[in-house]
């Protein structure tokens, strides 16, 4: 199984490919995601985790393109993105863009009048990021609530720290 973390820093994961555009990280490939194309071959890669970096790309939907395009089919986009209620994010002059729960849904749904071949299998809200594992099952609630309705009225309250998806491509 061949599987990318892009965006490593300092997150290097034995037995993957780690992909970085800053060369003070360990890496075993730089490059930057504004290039295009990436340095893989189509449908190269069983497995992609793409953690805190889709909201500081350039071009959100031709990246989003590449990445489905360098994995295989049926395979995994695991995707981790901040929310737009995440206070935190807002300090960081390089965050691009915010999502939303429904940002992916509505990808998904030809809402842009282009396939992008993947379906949503999995997809939850981390209170804050996925290392604070206690924190987020005091909010497991959050996740049974109904979207709109949090998005709506309760983000401000209680915000969100990230938006885990997981993605496989058709």
């Amino acid at each position: 199984m061949k599987k990318l973390n892009i965006g490593c820093g300092d997150d290097y994961r034995k037995g993957w490919i780690n992909l970085d555009y800053n060369d003070k990280y360990e890496t075993d490939v730089i490059h930057d995601l504004n290039n295009f194309p990436y340095p893989f071959k189509k449908e190269e890669l069983d497995y992609i985790y793409c953690s805190h970096i889709l909201e500081h790309v350039d071009d959100f939907f031709k990246t989003l393109k590449e990445l489905l395009k360098i994995l295989k089919k049926k395979g995994t986009l695991h995707i981790v993105v901040p929310h737009f209620s995440n206070g935190n994010g807002y300090n960081d002059l390089s965050h691009k863009r915010f999502f939303g729960w429904f940002t992916f849904k509505i990808i998904e749904s030809d809402y842009y009048q282009e396939d992008f071949n993947f379906e949503i299998v999995k997809q939850r809200f981390n209170f804050l990021s996925r290392e604070h594992y206690i924190l987020n099952k005091l909010f497991w609630w959050v996740n049974l609530m109904p979207k709109k309705i949090y998005e709506r009225f309760f983000c401000w309250i209680f915000p969100m720290g990230e938006i885990e998806l997981i993605l496989k491509k058709k």
